[in-house]
């Protein structure tokens, strides 16, 4: 019998150590620390709007199968079929034969549209993944104003408000979320000047 006050948090446990093998040796973008700082931080946003583990374990692994070798077979058979279908929903389309660069207006319109639809689970998953990293683009302004969009692909800085704001636009049934609130507060801090 647990002890009062405890939880069930295997499969979340599960995920940060499956997760931090993944993505091993692995920087985040320029930043100096290990990526795997990123996906937890996603985790903890969500956090801040359920307790569900399997939306926990989706967060922490978000990026898995879109930044490493492993597939979505490999989540659904660690995991199991919802945690795989948030990844799944979470992970960038790849467009064959474009770079990253390239493909990024692509990716990033199909990336809005696949979230109007989606469920509100894959709606709290990404939120946290475009909060830590609207985080890190705040963050990164405050020190390096305008100087902040060299770091990416694509370097317009209409193109990138074009797709914060479509992403807002997209998990807007989250309004009511100090995650969402947060998030549109620091689109306004950063985009409107």
């Amino acid at each position: 019998m647990a002890k009062k006050g405890t939880i069930d948090s295997s499969l979340v446990d599960k995920a940060i150590v499956f997760a931090t093998n993944a993505h091993k040796d692995v920087e985040r973008k320029g930043k100096g620390f290990p990526y795997i700082v990123h996906p937890l931080e996603a985790m903890a946003i969500v956090a801040t709007m359920t307790n569900d583990q399997d939306l926990l374990a989706a967060a922490v692994l978000h990026d898995v199968v879109e930044d490493t070798e492993y597939t979505l077979e490999d989540i659904r058979k660690e995991f199991g079929d919802k945690v795989a279908e948030i990844v799944d929903s979470e992970s960038d389309e790849k467009i064959p034969g474009l770079s990253s660069g390239e493909s990024w207006k692509q990716r990033k319109i199909i990336a809005i549209e696949r979230l109007k639809n989606a469920s509100i689970e894959s709606k709290m998953v990404a939120m946290g993944d475009k909060l830590s990293n609207m985080r890190a683009i705040y963050r990164d302004y405050l020190s390096l104003g305008e100087g902040v969009w060299d770091k990416f692909h694509v370097k317009d800085v209409k193109e990138h408000e074009w797709h914060y704001r479509g992403l807002a636009d997209s998990l807007s049934d989250l309004k009511y979320t100090e995650a969402y609130k947060e998030f549109a507060d620091l689109i306004e801090k950063v985009f409107n000047k």
